[in-house]
């Protein structure tokens, strides 16, 4: 699916996604990864299932409001346990399928929150 957002300059945007992709700017990326506004990073994580809190703890360190976790093609809620580096570090954190969080990514981005999404597409 494509995606048409508002021009917000210099800012990463979700452009498009689809089953096993996520296309940001227009450039398509397969792997897990996070996006920010500023930046693009891999996500080493392997898969909802192999989910560990160390995949979680450098988000912790990203100084932001929310992380948004886009868990795939469905809906699943990590353990608590695995997410307590962000309580920790008072970022919240709102769980989705990866397309929800695409599109929440690009409407809070364009706001100019300090949001990053997390996105499992494998």
């Amino acid at each position: 699916m494509k995606l048409h957002a508002s021009a917000a300059s210099g800012i990463h945007l979700v452009s498009a996604y689809g089953e096993g992709y996520v296309a940001v700017n227009g450039a398509r990326h397969e792997r897990n990864l996070i996006l920010l506004p500023d930046r693009i990073l891999p996500w080493n994580a392997a898969d909802f299932d192999a989910l560990r809190a160390e995949d979680f703890a450098p988000l912790a360190a990203l100084d932001l409001e929310v992380l948004l976790l886009g868990t795939g093609k469905t809906l699943r809620f990590p353990a608590p346990h695995l997410t307590r580096a962000l309580v920790e570090a008072r970022v919240g954190l709102e769980v989705m399928d990866a397309r929800a969080a695409c599109r929440t990514y690009n409407i809070l981005a364009a706001e100019g929150r300090r949001v990053a999404a997390a996105l499992l597409l494998r």
